[in-house]
């Protein structure tokens, strides 16, 4: 009997780990990850971003624990000597149509208490010579990390303090009952008084299979990328954003440099027939004919289709995934990219067709259920594991 069963070894459920060990250094924990590493799907195809908090509604968690999240995780690297840096981006108003729109952002920055800076197209200039703008917000505490180390980090804390890790475990069913929670897996079967649903990607079936419905289904969104050549890297200084589309709930494409020293260039946003399809050509029927029978998409689609047409183009024609990047910097050509791995975003989605635009946190009477964490969950991951800590009813654990 485990105290603590943790479902999903990405970076989320790895924190959620560690905050528990911190809080009870007793308890017994376990992590089951299905796969034969740690961290193989978001954490593991991220881009590596350290966010601000910058575009999040104030006082949400996104806002909150972006923040907090921000100053925490590059705490955790220093202490534990990740390599991180903390470089900076621009957000990058296009045209003139786009200034009110970085106004509005702007604002919302100092809503959400960050130390940002508006600048005219000179002041851009000299921070990134070769991007082209009318203006410009500088975030200078956007950083970058690699997501995995930080996951090994935390996977060796955890084993240190006695915390099982379980690769290879696949939950199939969960009973949960007054006193305790029964895990089957192909691995075994586990028992634990209280259970954590850190699974992202599958989040919601494993809330299903706990006996939980919600009115929300994950719905993958496969994010494309190019990176820049090696002797074009130095066309990007820092990070660099355009100006978000208010209509789209994505930040459109954009340059991110890397903690290995590479450039990318994206992602696009386009959705993915598998829940964890990083290819094209990734397909598989369960989760495919679950989409399309989810009123929730079709109502999403039908009032996305002049931008879900373009990142569909962008997705099969290189080019315009070029022209994109070109708004920001013009001397980029096609011959300046090559294809680089994508990632999925594991968006929940409600039957209305609105997308959940906060993370998302179920308590049930013996299970804590993390079912909606795309970006900047990464980020924040400290802090929502203290988040999950925070909401354990230890009465139920330890008396």
């Amino acid at each position: 009997m485990y105290d603590f069963a943790i479902i999903g070894g990405g970076i989320v459920g790895l924190s959620v780990g560690k905050g528990i060990l911190e809080k009870f250094p007793s308890a017994k924990v376990v992590v089951l990850e299905k796969e034969k590493v740690l961290a193989s799907h978001q954490t593991g195809h991220n881009s590596g971003v350290i966010h601000s908090g910058l575009y999040y509604k104030p006082g949400s968690f996104k806002a909150k624990f972006a923040r907090h999240g921000n100053e925490s995780m590059v705490a955790f690297c220093q202490e534990h000597q990740i390599e991180h840096e903390v470089c900076g981006k621009v957000v990058v108003a296009t045209n003139d149509e786009e200034l009110p729109l970085l106004e509005a952002l702007y604002k919302r920055g100092l809503d959400n208490q960050l130390t940002i800076k508006k600048i005219c197209a000179d002041q851009l200039k000299e921070i990134e010579p070769h991007v082209s703008g009318k203006a410009a917000i500088h975030v200078p505490m956007a950083g970058i990390v690699n997501y995995k180390q930080v996951s090994e980090t935390l996977a060796k804390l955890i084993r240190e303090r006695g915390g099982v890790l379980k690769l290879n475990t696949n939950v199939q069913k969960i009973k949960e009952n007054g006193s305790y929670v029964e895990i089957d897996t192909n691995n075994g079967t586990y028992q634990a008084k209280m259970l954590i649903n850190c699974a992202g990607l599958h989040s919601d079936r494993i809330a299903k299979l706990t006996g939980y419905l919600m009115d929300m289904k994950i719905v993958p969104f496969r994010g494309e990328y190019f990176e820049l050549k090696p002797e074009k890297r130095d066309l990007v200084k820092h990070l660099i954003y355009p100006v978000p589309n208010p209509s789209f709930p994505f930040l459109g494409v954009h340059f991110t440099r890397m903690i290995g020293g590479g450039v990318e260039a994206g992602p696009n946003a386009v959705l993915s027939l598998k829940r964890e399809g990083y290819k094209k050509t990734d397909f598989h029927p369960v989760d495919f004919f679950e989409i399309m029978k989810y009123q929730g998409f079709w109502k999403l689609a039908r009032k996305n289709v002049k931008e879900g047409f373009v990142e569909i183009t962008r997705s099969l024609n290189k080019r315009k995934f070029v022209q994109s990047l070109q708004k920001l910097i013009p001397e980029i050509t096609v011959n300046d990219l090559e294809p680089a791995p994508a990632g999925v975003r594991a968006q929940a989605l409600k039957t209305d067709g609105s997308l959940v635009d906060d993370f998302y946190i179920i308590v049930g009477k013996r299970s804590i259920h993390v079912c909606n964490a795309p970006s900047p969950a990464a980020t924040a991951s400290l802090q929502i594991g203290s988040e999950i800590v925070r909401r354990i009813p230890a009465q139920k654990i330890f008396l």
